[in-house]
């Protein structure tokens, strides 16, 4: 195994979902934090309990990822016993609207495309030149089973998500020749903030989504990703598709009422 303890570990979208759980995951084993995300508030109390409870050292910043200056200036002016990031989780995302092409939201599909693809190109392009000058390094991306089928009416979030996986492949291939490792973890249905996010703070038909049906917990997804960083420095967990057993596909799911 690859021992984490004292490894600095970068999440963004940290303030909830799969990047708080994975905040979690990665504190049991010792290993320090960055945590981003745009909710300072909730990063300042994750951090706070993880400290009193693992005794780890985190380290918490506002952040936007679609603010290219803004995620620049973050992962530069890092304090220098926190500048060599080991693993970088490429998490934050979010998908808005079932609508139809014909019928899209405009501002819908640019929140998407600017969180999804260029959010996580923005990060990556500030953090993996400093692996890649050291030599060392592990870059895991939050992709999806929509980066793999398409859905009616998922059009420009299934887009998005079929481009982390061509990036996931993309950077691979750039940093072949490396000691840099590369993993997407894709789930199916995960009961987060997502779907609430989707129908823009509607709880009601955001339940309805996992409604007779026992979707994965943020939990499920943080222990694959801390399981792929965690594997001997030979080995590249390269794509990870996690899915619930009630789901076979992604239009396909056992609801039992």
């Amino acid at each position: 195994m690859t021992e984490l303890k004292n490894k600095i570990v970068f999440i963004t979208g940290a303030s909830s979902g799969i990047g708080q759980a994975s905040a979690v995951e990665f504190a049991k084993l010792g290993a320090r934090l960055i945590l981003a995300a745009r909710r300072k508030d909730r990063l300042d109390q994750l951090a706070a309990r993880l400290i009193k409870e693992y005794k780890i050292e985190v380290l918490t910043t506002s952040l936007d990822v679609r603010d290219q200056k803004a995620v620049q200036k973050a992962v530069e002016g890092l304090p220098a016993a926190w500048a060599n990031i080991d693993i970088l989780l490429n998490n934050a995302g979010l998908s808005r609207g079932l609508e139809k092409i014909q019928e899209g939201i405009i501002q819908n599909w640019e929140e998407m495309i600017d969180t999804n693809v260029k959010g996580l190109l923005y990060v990556t392009r500030a953090v993996m030149p400093g692996m890649v000058q050291r030599n060392s390094g592990h870059i895991v991306n939050i992709g999806s089973i929509a980066g793999h089928e398409v859905y009616p009416a998922g059009n420009v979030y299934n887009a998005t998500k079929h481009a982390v996986k061509a990036l996931n492949k993309a950077m691979r291939m750039d940093a072949f020749g490396t000691n840099i490792r590369v993993t997407s973890v894709d789930p199916g249905f995960a009961e987060t903030e997502f779907s609430v996010v989707r129908f823009h703070g509607d709880q009601q038909r955001a339940d309805k989504v996992y409604q007779g049906m026992t979707p994965l917990r943020p939990e499920d997804i943080a222990e694959a990703v801390v399981w792929a960083c965690s594997r001997p420095a030979h080995v590249n967990i390269e794509d990870i598709i996690i899915m619930p057993t009630d789901q076979a596909a992604v239009s396909m799911v056992n609801r039992k009422q």
